[in-house]
């Protein structure tokens, strides 16, 4: 045995970070179902609907809700929020709210499970950490970590909320994902063993070692492909249809003498405030036992770390917003054909904030404008100077190379190299690592992946 010493640099998040982290996530109508569930958890945190009430007694008021110092947060860019009013007739219609929760159905499946509330609570935290293809992105030791509780325990929740519906929810990446669904439905057929034991060479087409180690003909592994292809690999994308969805604006942008309007679409988040029974029990202390005074002291804590972080989500989301439309402002004024080259580090850097920050603002939220309805993902994209001069965004490059990968003949697909030819004769300098960098960026295999027999 022998003792050292090593320097690490780690960086850790307070719990009001995480908090905030998660609802800047979250687009405003699964925050409306992230509130109701709160307040079901928090017995001191109340819906404030009694103002009047408020207003007669302004110093309990003072006392209830939470103070935020936004200097240590935001440097004041003079940017205000103005009010919103209806579009005529004549222009963009407002488009319907319809937002079916993979949320609100998961919330609802683990109350019915035969587990303890705290460990509920720990799968719930699970579900507001789910991407939109139904990926956790959180580590499980940081889960563990944050709820003070042995890493084996929150293992075996993630397994248990995997079970849920959609089968595979909540999986780290696509082999836990399909190994869970084919478990259940396939156990033990040469599919089973291929996702376990061999998924990356099926994933990369190394059919011949899967033959040799398996001792499988070449019928029996097309059959285990044609099981494993009809698995769901993104449990979350599949519960909305595309055909019937309808998206409800985060925000709202009008354009009126040069000048733009914004509003943030949270008018039916309710104003919360801390319990005042229970604060007046928080003051009468003697009369309460040691384990009633812990519980109300760490539910008053949480009750006032959410209530910060609404608010900060919302000043959060409206200097984004306002930041975009600056850099964007051609757009916002004349249409789609004046989108510029844009980077979230652009936004990043104007309002002073992480990337990671502007990041999870931006993602799934979407803006109605007077060009139409957005996400707000659409404003960024890199840009290249074209033959003539022109800086041309690449969202218009990997559109173009969309289609060609999909007119290709499948039986002989297209290589990068090719495509770049193609691209330049076109008039888009793109080198051939360009190609498969945008290629990536969209999901797209190889062209020995695409080949079809």
């Amino acid at each position: 045995m022998e003792l050292s010493q090593h320097l690490e640099l780690k960086q850790t998040l307070t719990p009001q970070q995480i908090l905030l982290s998660t609802l800047l996530q979250l687009p405003s109508l699964a925050l409306e179902l992230r509130i109701k569930t709160e307040l079901e958890l928090n017995p001191l945190l109340e819906i404030e609907e009694d103002i009047e009430e408020l207003d007669n007694s302004e110093e309990e008021t003072e006392t209830e809700e939470p103070e935020i110092d936004l200097e240590d947060y935001f440097s004041n860019d003079g940017y205000e929020a103005k009010e919103f009013y209806d579009k005529s007739s004549e222009e963009v219609e407002m488009q319907n709210a319809y937002l079916p929760s993979l949320a609100e159905d998961l919330i609802e499946q683990i109350a019915s499970l035969r587990i303890e509330e705290d460990q509920k609570r720990i799968i719930e935290e699970m579900v507001w950490n789910i991407d939109e293809r139904g990926y956790l992105m959180m580590d499980l030791e940081y889960i563990a970590e944050r709820f003070e509780v042995e890493l084996e325990i929150v293992q075996k929740l993630h397994a248990r909320m995997m079970q849920l519906e959609p089968i595979g929810i909540g999986a780290r990446n696509m082999q836990e994902c399909l190994l869970v669904q084919i478990e259940k439905i396939y156990p033990g057929t040469p599919a089973h063993h291929i996702v376990r034991d061999y998924f990356e060479e099926f994933a990369n087409k190394r059919f011949e070692r899967i033959l040799r180690k398996l001792h499988l003909t070449k019928s029996g592994l097309r059959e285990a492909e044609e099981l494993i292809t009809h698995l769901n690999p993104k449990p979350g994308g599949g519960y909305i249809d595309q055909r019937t969805n309808y998206v409800t604006p985060d925000f709202y942008i009008r354009e009126q003498d040069g000048e733009f309007i914004v509003t943030l679409n949270d008018s039916f988040i309710p104003e919360l405030r801390i319990s005042g029974t229970y604060k007046n029990m928080l003051n009468n202390q003697r009369k309460l036992d040691t384990d009633t005074k812990v519980f109300l002291k760490k539910k008053v804590e949480s009750a006032k770390w959410f209530i910060n972080s609404i608010q900060m989500r919302r000043i959060t989301m409206l200097k984004v917003i306002n930041s975009i439309i600056q850099h964007q402002r051609d757009f916002f004024m004349q249409g789609k054909d004046f989108l510029r080259p844009m980077v979230l580090r652009d936004i990043a850097e104007d309002i002073s904030m992480d990337i990671s920050t502007i990041s999870r603002v931006t993602s799934g939220k979407y803006a109605q404008t007077d060009w139409g309805t957005f996400e707000l993902r659409y404003f960024f994209s890199e840009g290249i100077e074209a033959e003539d001069g022109e800086n041309i965004s690449t969202r218009r490059i990997k559109e173009r190379l969309r289609v060609i990968i999909e007119e290709e003949d499948k039986s002989r697909p297209i290589s990068d190299e090719a495509i770049s030819k193609l691209l330049q004769t076109e008039g888009f300098p793109i080198a051939r690592r360009t190609v498969a960098k945008y290629r990536e960026q969209l999901s797209i295999p190889v062209a020995r992946l695409r080949r079809e027999i």
